[in-house]
């Protein structure tokens, strides 16, 4: 990038972006010498958000910038330097994988897979904004992501931050592309009933990846390398529920290779609260005393099974639940049991004040996930762009390339992955 040695000033770089750009140099992270600079952006980027009298979700990386990327495959960070005393005014990562596309291949046999960059933890110095320094990292991080095989990049935000939406759709041309749900429960002091006539079974990774692939295989977003995930330290378990009247029926030990009960729900957890923190800031006195007075009720009279609201107000982790599945008559029941197993689960674990799971819009598993309204999002934007027109391996065996961006769902089931929460 250029440098110019003249100092400009605030005002000036303003109503002179392109002077602004000259003085910018985007490069990757250096985990030894960025951490600090990169850390104080966090902060400061958070504060400004938080200072407008609403109340804020704030991110505690817990000492490591790149902690949310750092389980995936391929990952990496880039700063944006300003100036000649090279401040870091601004940063953002992606993670590159292989997933499916949920479509078949022309024999009808084996899945699309494609290599695909997830965007996230775009920040500027609220100092520096409106200077396209956000336009320069996405367009800089692709760069990044195309040298490393990536064909797609996608990015995921709530609806209503506009501000994101409309840099990446209006600026660096994506286009919106799904619109899943984020489904929030609190942990209580009380334990979650389960029926008496429901049996809940501890998968070992090995069959968990057989029954996911035979699932999952034709959804979106469905990880190649979804066996590094299973046996991540950071995944607690997979678990699936079924009827106990078809225990004996039903052998786990050969997964998919054994006929599934009529009814059965599955899920895996992934434990986020040792990667990343949240904190809510910004309510009111009266809102925080109410909320303090719910969790003393109930952590005194349990019986009562008051819906407490948890301590959301100090540094607080969750645990997310992926690969939801269940079928069958009984299966909303079922998949009710398996979500009141993980809260059961974090519940032992302190300062596990939450689960989440994120699902399709239509998928149909969301009927047996319990969840607050008033905690959820009905929708999360996610917008997509296609990077180049790299050569996929199965583009012999089809012979076309398919423009995934702008394509209809081919199902309604989304794989989402915790390690791109």
């Amino acid at each position: 990038m250029y440098k110019i040695s003249t100092k400009v000033s605030e005002f000036q770089l303003k109503s002179l972006p392109d002077i602004a750009e000259k003085l910018v140099l985007v490069r990757e992270y250096n985990e030894m010498t960025d951490k600090e600079a990169v850390e104080k952006v966090e902060r400061l980027c958070d504060e400004f958000g938080s200072s407008k009298g609403n109340p804020s979700l704030i991110t505690d990386l817990m000492g490591d910038p790149i902690s949310r990327v750092r389980q995936s495959p391929l990952y990496g960070m880039l700063v944006a330097e300003f100036g000649e005393e090279k401040e870091i005014v601004g940063m953002i990562m992606a993670s590159v994988k292989t997933v499916t596309m949920g479509k078949k291949t022309m024999n009808n046999e084996l899945p699309t897979y494609v290599k695909v960059a997830y965007i996230l933890g775009l920040r500027v110095l609220p100092s520096h904004r409106r200077l396209r320094l956000g336009t320069m990292l996405v367009q800089k991080l692709e760069e990044w992501c195309m040298q490393r095989g990536a064909e797609y990049a996608y990015m995921a935000t709530e609806c209503s931050n506009k501000a994101s939406i409309d840099l990446f759709t209006l600026k660096c041309a994506y286009l919106k592309f799904r619109t899943p749900t984020i489904l929030v429960h609190p942990v209580h002091a009380h334990k979650k009933p389960i029926g008496s006539k429901i049996a809940i079974v501890r998968l070992t990774p090995q069959i968990a990846e057989s029954v996911y692939r035979h699932i999952f295989i034709n959804s979106e977003f469905f990880p190649k390398d979804i066996d590094t995930l299973l046996s991540n330290k950071l995944n607690l378990g997979t678990f699936m529920a079924i009827p106990k009247k078809y225990l004996s029926k039903w052998d786990p030990k050969k997964g998919s290779e054994s006929n599934f009960p009529p009814s059965f729900a599955i899920l895996s957890v992934w434990n986020t609260k040792d990667v990343f923190k949240f904190q809510v800031k910004g309510i009111s006195r009266l809102t925080y005393a109410g909320c303090a007075a719910s969790r003393v009720a109930d952590k005194w009279m349990p019986w009562l099974k008051i819906p407490s609201i948890p301590d959301l107000f100090n540094p607080f982790g969750f645990y997310f639940l992926y690969g939801l599945h269940m079928e069958g008559k009984g299966g909303p029941l079922l998949m009710k049991s398996l979500c009141s197993f993980a809260h059961n689960m974090a519940k032992e674990d302190k300062g596990c004040e939450a689960i989440v799971a994120e699902v399709g819009k239509w998928d149909p598993v969301r009927e047996g996930i319990p969840h607050w309204r008033k905690f959820s999002w009905s929708e999360d934007i996610w917008c997509m762009k296609k990077l180049g027109t790299l050569k996929r391996e199965d583009d012999d065996q089809e012979n076309v390339v398919n423009d995934w961006c702008i394509s209809p769902p081919s199902s309604s089931v989304i794989f989402v992955d915790p390690r791109d929460f």
